[in-house]
Order: structure tokens, then sequence, then C-alpha cells
């Protein structure tokens, strides 16, 4: 059985991926539009305040899932979700930076047996060094049933 706690200590909080970005204005305006988002500031491209909703800044992804030493699960992977918290806006046409690390490791036990979870944290930062959101992917492993 997997040891949840191993995993923990091995590689929480360990950034294992960087990533450049620099967001394009009409793509932008399209995931903003097909979401359902309507204010101007994210719909707009000559808004003065025209940003990333939190819907683009989810698609982002990392170049890697998990870190390159962590150990094949096996079971059934599923993705768990995404949550996206915004500190400052992130503007378009920028430089941006991710880095991402795993966030959190836990397990649950269900109906359909235990499952495992993993929580990537994409951090994202301009040019300047500030930290303007975080992006946090779910993975859920489940584990497959004893014979």
């Amino acid at each position: 059985m997997l040891d949840v706690e191993e995993l923990k200590g091995k590689f929480l909080n360990l950034e294992f991926d960087t990533k450049e970005f620099k967001l394009d204005a009409d793509k932008v305006v399209m995931v903003a539009k097909m979401s359902g988002e309507t204010l101007p500031q994210f719909t707009d491209p000559n808004h003065p305040d025209f940003q990333a909703p939190p819907a683009f800044i989810a698609s982002l992804a990392a170049g890697r899932n998990l870190p390159i030493e962590f150990p094949k699960l096996g079971g059934i992977p599923m993705d768990g979700g995404k949550a996206v918290t915004c500190i400052h806006p992130v503007k378009v046409g920028e430089p941006l930076t991710g880095r991402t690390h795993l966030h959190d490791i836990y397990d649950k036990t269900g109906r359909s047996g235990r499952m495992v979870f993993l929580v990537s944290r994409m951090e994202i930062f301009d040019a300047s060094g500030t930290h303007l959101a975080t992006s946090d992917s779910r993975m859920v492993i489940r584990e497959k049933p004893a014979k």
C-alpha cells in the first residue's frame, strides 16, 4: 500500500518545473467569452485594466505534471479539478513565469476504495518577481481493487 506520509516527506514543496508564458489577447478574450465572462477587463483588449480571467489562468499548464523521481502509483488517474487564486491582475502580453511544486498529497477512502489526491500548484510571477496568481490542479488516483 502506498505510504502518503513518505511521499509528502520526499516531494512536498519542491519546485519541479518552470515554464515561461506570454498570453495572447485574442485567446484570452475567446476563453473569457466561452466561459461566460462579461466584464470588460476580461473581454475587451482596449480596456485599461485588460487581464486574463481565472478560467484562462486555469488553462496554463506546466511542462511536467509530477517530479521526474515521483513513483508510478498505478491505479486509475482522473482529473480532480482546478482552483485559481488571483492575487494581482495577470496582464496580457507581459512575460510570465510559472513555477510548479506539489502542494499537497492526501488520501480518502470511500465506497469505491482508496483514492490518492495529488495537488500540483503553479505559482505565476511577472518579470519583476511579483506573485500574481496561483493555480492548483488536482489529480485523483483510484487504487486498483485487490482481487
